[in-house]
C-alpha cells in the first residue's frame, strides 16, 4: 500500500517538475522554494457543478466570447486534486511527505504547475483562461488557495431533472446507479450540497451561483449578470454560440462528452421538463427527504410539473 501511494506522489511530483523545466523555469535558490510558481496570480475561470447541470452550455457561451478559452473537459484536473485531497486526508501519507521535505507549499505549487500546463496548453491562447471539469468545485476553495484571482461559476439545476438526464443518457458518474432514481436522487443531493458549502464559503466575489434554468429562459440577462461578474465586457457572440462550433478560436467540442450533441444547437428550452412523468411515484412522495437541497437552492419539492417561470429573471445590466 505505501509502496504504491510512494509511486503516485513521486510520479506526480516528478511530472510537475518536469513541466515546469519545460517551461523554462531556472532550478529553484533554496531561498525561493516556498515562492509561488509563474501563473498562480491568472484570474482563471472555473465552471463547475453536479455533470448535466448545464456546466457544457455555460463554457459553450464563455468559449463564444473573444476574450475567453475554455475547451474542453480534461478529466485529469480533478483527478490530480483529488489525489492531493487523499493525501491530506492521511495522516501517515502528511507526515511522509513532510518528513520528505515535500512541505504543503511545494506540494501546491506542483499541483499549481500541472494544472497550469494543462488548462494553458490544451487549446488556443486567450486573455482569459477558462476550466470546465464539473467536479472541481468540490474542492473550490484548495483550488483558491493555489490561485487566489481565479472566479467559479456553480452551476445549479432542478435535482430532478439532472438525475432523469444522467440516468437516460447513461452518463456514468462514479457511485451513481444508474438503475434507481432513489439513489441517483440522493448522490445528487450529497455532491451538490457540498459544492454550496465551497460556494459560500468562498464569497458571492468569487463564485456566483447560476441557474441552468435561468440560463434557458432569460439567456441574456443571465449571461450579463455572469460577464459582469467575471469583469469581461459584454459580446453578443454569447447568445450565438452555435454559429461559432469548431471555428478557429471557437466552441471545440469533444467527441466523447455527453453534452457535446446538444451545444450544437443555439440555446433553447427543451431539456427543462422532460423528467416530469418519469419519476416513480414513491421517489416523487419521498422528495424532501431524498433531496432536502432542492428547497434550499429554491426549488419546489412537491412542484409536478415544475414553475420554472415564476423565478424571476437576473436583473438586466448595462452594457
Amino acid at each position: 500500500m505505501w509502496r504504491g501511494a510512494r509511486a503516485r506522489v513521486a510520479a506526480a511530483l516528478g511530472l510537475a517538475a518536469l513541466l515546469l523545466w519545460a517551461w523554462g523555469a531556472a532550478p529553484p535558490r533554496s531561498s525561493d522554494r516556498q515562492a509561488p510558481v509563474a501563473g498562480r496570480d491568472l484570474p482563471l475561470i472555473f465552471i463547475g457543478g453536479v455533470p448535466r447541470s448545464g456546466t457544457t452550455l455555460m463554457r459553450a457561451m464563455l468559449d463564444a466570447h473573444p476574450d475567453v478559452r475554455c475547451g474542453q473537459e480534461t478529466r485529469v484536473v480533478p483527478r490530480i486534486l483529488q489525489m492531493r485531497e487523499h493525501w491530506a486526508r492521511s495522516q501517515k501519507e502528511s507526515v511522509r511527505l513532510e518528513q520528505a521535505g515535500v512541505s504543503r507549499a511545494v506540494l501546491n505549487n506542483a499541483i499549481a504547475a500541472f494544472c497550469l500546463e494543462v488548462i494553458v496548453r490544451h487549446g488556443d491562447p486567450a486573455p482569459r483562461l477558462c476550466n470546465k471539469d464539473p467536479l472541481v468545485l468540490k474542492m473550490g476553495t484548495y483550488v483558491l488557495e493555489l490561485f487566489p484571482n481565479a472566479k467559479f461559476l456553480f452551476m445549479v439545476r432542478d435535482g430532478r431533472a439532472t438525475v432523469h438526464s444522467i440516468i437516460t443518457r447513461k452518463v456514468t458518474i462514479t457511485g451513481f446507479d444508474l438503475t434507481s432514481y432513489r439513489q441517483c436522487l440522493t448522490k445528487w443531493n450529497h455532491a451538490v450540497e457540498l459544492m454550496y458549502q465551497q460556494c459560500k464559503t468562498m464569497g458571492s466575489d468569487k463564485c456566483l451561483m447560476v441557474r441552468y434554468e435561468s440560463l434557458v429562459l432569460w439567456p441574456r440577462e443571465t449571461m450579463r449578470q455572469v460577464l459582469d461578474f467575471l469583469e469581461l465586457p459584454w459580446d453578443e457572440a454569447v447568445l450565438h454560440h452555435e454559429q461559432y462550433i469548431n471555428q478557429p478560436n471557437g466552441v471545440a467540442l469533444s467527441n466523447v462528452e455527453r453534452s457535446s450533441d446538444q451545444v450544437v444547437r443555439a440555446v433553447n428550452r427543451d431539456a427543462l421538463d422532460k423528467w416530469v412523468g418519469a419519476l416513480p411515484a414513491d421517489v416523487r412522495a419521498d422528495m424532501p427527504q431524498l433531496a432536502p437541497m432542492l428547497s434550499v437552492l429554491g426549488y419546489n419539492p412537491w412542484d409536478n410539473p415544475p414553475s420554472y417561470h415564476a423565478h424571476s429573471p437576473p436583473p438586466a445590466l448595462d452594457t
